[in-house]
């Protein structure tokens, strides 16, 4: 039987100093390499390209609409979706190699483990946060979602499998790019979410200590040490700053 052919679809913005692990990662398994760039100028198109990716532009406008346009892009039916600081370990490459060795896979969708790595760590840390997405899927029977936010795919009333190896999440390259990430996230939250003036106000005095007793406590960020710390604090000040930009929002659409 004819084994399932993949596609790797991955979305990039400024990515070179982390694109070329990611791709590496995922050679043996993927008959083709999508990357859809958003308007790098630190050389990731061309180093996506000398690493036999197939390179196309988007500009920007939030995380399902690139998404979907990756996945229109692919050749195959079978995608893997991955962040460009993401990067697959070698025993989940071996677990989607037997899964599509064979005609069809039994699911149309499988979640992937990714705990995060701190800056300077080869490895996820004590009790490490980590996302189970769905990344690999058959497009032909679940998309991602049309969202600036939702980074997600939808699976509607499909079953999904679990994927029993992990890949390895190396979200954030320092401190700074922490705070960068946040407040680019909140902006788009801000424009999608709708919340009334008396729900945020409400909510404002408790979204602080509130957010960061999750990151710091529940997400376990307290075994990460100073990083820990300093991101837990960052997560949860932009979260108060995106109820202020909710609250701005809405002030300006009040006046037009």
């Amino acid at each position: 039987m004819a084994r399932v052919r993949l596609s790797c679809c991955i979305i990039a913005f400024n990515e070179a100093d982390r694109l070329t692990r990611c791709i590496e990662a995922i050679r043996g398994i993927a008959d083709e390499i999508v990357v859809v760039d958003s308007g790098s100028t630190d050389g990731t198109v061309d180093l996506a390209r000398s690493l036999g990716a197939q390179v196309f532009h988007r500009d920007w406008d939030g995380y399902g609409p690139q998404k979907r346009f990756a996945e229109d892009c692919a050749s195959y039916d079978w995608i893997l979706n991955l962040d460009a600081d993401e990067v697959v370990t070698p025993t989940l490459a071996g677990e989607i190699r037997t899964l599509l060795s064979i005609s069809q896979p039994p699911l149309p969708a499988y979640r992937i483990r990714m705990p995060t790595v701190f800056p300077g760590a080869t490895r996820p840390r004590l009790w490490a946060e980590s996302h189970n997405y769905v990344r690999l899927y058959d497009r032909r029977r679940v998309r991602f979602r049309d969202s600036l936010v939702h980074d997600t795919v939808d699976t509607k009333h499909e079953p999904v499998g679990q994927l029993e190896h992990i890949a390895l999440h190396y979200s954030n390259r320092s401190i700074a790019h922490v705070r960068q990430k946040l407040d680019r996230y909140t902006q788009l939250q801000a424009k999608e979410l709708r919340k009334s003036p008396a729900a945020v106000w409400l909510r404002l005095p408790f979204e602080y200590p509130l957010v960061f007793f999750r990151y710091y406590i529940l997400r376990r960020n307290f075994t990460g040490g100073a990083f820990g710390f300093q991101s837990s604090h960052i997560a949860a000040e932009m979260r108060v700053k995106r109820l202020l930009r909710i609250l701005e929002a809405q002030r300006q659409a009040g006046r037009t």
